[in-house]
């Protein structure tokens, strides 16, 4: 399995915000995709999941172009995303989110029971919080749901969008935790994330985004350890 973008360009109206972005993602790999606000982080996540169209360039999934194909059946195929602010449904309970994961897969009761348990076992609270609506979890449980739902569907890929936005610092540490757990198991994962320091720590390779562009590429240590991107995006001056 393999997330290839070849110069993508993405417009919003008249306003272009992926800007022939060229990125790689390779089975079993951790990527983090960094950048300020504005940069392009979360259109790109959306771009391949179907969401916004592409305006050229292309996205290959296993080698299949898949620019055109609906987001709907880019789930099928084995992406999966958890997004900014987690768009879970609070009027519905844990289970009932999670089983909405499973949609699309119909209802086949012994894969949905041990996808249920596999969740479980990542997030012991959302077994705990099964029957509480979701609208009434804090912050940390709904980006926990928001996993957990997307991994309901076995993703090849799963695409994370800042899913530490908010959070407690111990809170950050555990979901950090979790998306380490989830990629040794062999899911493949696109993370997009404001903590660059948590995001460089796990992640395999990264991409520095800045207003539509990849500036830089290499193995996320490399950037850890790299004064320009200590200053910019770690908090921390260039000594």
């Amino acid at each position: 399995m393999r997330l290839e973008i070849k110069d993508l360009h993405v417009f919003y109206g008249k306003i272009e915000a992926i800007k022939g972005v060229s990125v790689n993602v390779n089975q079993g790999e951790i990527v983090t995709l960094i950048g300020a606000n504005g940069a392009g982080k979360t259109t790109m996540l959306k771009t391949i999941s179907g969401i916004r169209p592409v305006t050229s360039g292309q996205i290959l999934f296993d080698g299949q172009d898949i620019s055109k194909v609906p987001a709907h059946e880019r789930v099928e195929m084995g992406i999966s995303q958890a997004p900014e602010g987690r768009g879970i449904f609070p009027g519905m309970t844990v289970l009932e989110n999670l089983e909405m994961g499973k949609f699309f897969r119909g209802n086949r009761k012994a894969e949905m029971q041990e996808d249920l348990d596999h969740v479980y076992h990542l997030f012991p609270r959302l077994k705990e919080r099964a029957s509480q609506f979701g609208g009434t979890l804090s912050g940390g449980e709904q980006q926990m749901l928001a996993i957990g739902r997307a991994l309901m569907q076995r993703p090849k890929v799963l695409l994370l969008d800042e899913p530490s936005m908010g959070l407690a610092p111990m809170m950050i540490q555990n979901i950090f935790n979790i998306i380490t757990q989830i990629n040794k198991e062999g899911t493949t994962i696109l993370l997009v994330e404001q903590n660059a320091q948590q995001a460089l720590q796990r992640a395999h390779r990264a991409y520095i985004l800045e207003v539509g562009h990849v500036t830089k590429e290499a193995p996320a240590k490399d950037l850890l350890n790299d004064p320009a991107v200590k200053e910019a995006y770690l908090g921390t001056g260039a000594h």
